[in-house]
């Protein structure tokens, strides 16, 4: 199923498959410069109240976002 990063709650993980269209160019950039490439598995390790950012990890590194920029980040959560 597709779904967006921050979708996930905490203990899931899902494969990136690519980014919204919304999402300006230098995000991506960056996000891509950190790790987050399509064809990488993603945890989310905590998922806060409140609209807190969550953590993930990918590429055995982790890393908080919050939902400007997490819901940008599309993932694929049927990984068997």
């Amino acid at each position: 199923m597709s779904t967006s990063l921050w979708a996930l709650r905490a203990g899931d993980q899902g494969r990136i498959t690519g980014f919204g269209d919304a999402l300006a160019e230098s995000y991506r950039i960056r996000l891509l410069e950190l790790g987050f490439h399509p064809g990488e598995t993603v945890s989310c390790l905590q998922a806060p109240a409140f609209g807190a950012p969550k953590v993930f990890r990918v590429a055995n590194t982790v890393f908080s976002l919050d939902d400007e920029v997490a819901t940008h980040i599309n993932v694929e959560t049927d990984l068997a």
